[in-house]
């Protein structure tokens, strides 16, 4: 599996091999999955959360989520298909 900031910061994948916004991991990759919420990294705070695999972070994101956006997901699931976004088994990154 790929690294934390690796993974929130993949932006597609090339065949097994992670394609990842090098800029933006460097930029964003310490904050926690709440302050990259708080920042409107709304995508990277889900794949953050989806990462940890902690139910009490993810549902902290999806309460925020909710909030901000007016909207009412429920679970994880949903939010994987609105961001695209899967924990895949890949080994290696490609950092642009």
């Amino acid at each position: 599996m790929i690294s934390r900031e690796d993974f929130i910061f993949t932006i597609g994948y090339e065949g097994s091999t992670a394609i990842v916004d090098g800029r933006a991991r460097k930029e964003f990759g310490g904050l926690s999955t709440m302050e990259l919420a708080e920042k409107g990294l709304y995508r990277a705070a889900f794949s953050s959360a989806l990462y940890s695999g902690k139910p009490g972070e993810m549902k902290a994101y999806i309460d925020f989520f909710n909030a901000k956006a007016g909207t009412s997901y429920g679970e994880a699931a949903q939010l994987s298909r609105l961001f695209g976004v899967y924990l895949e088994e890949v080994s290696k990154t490609l950092v642009l």
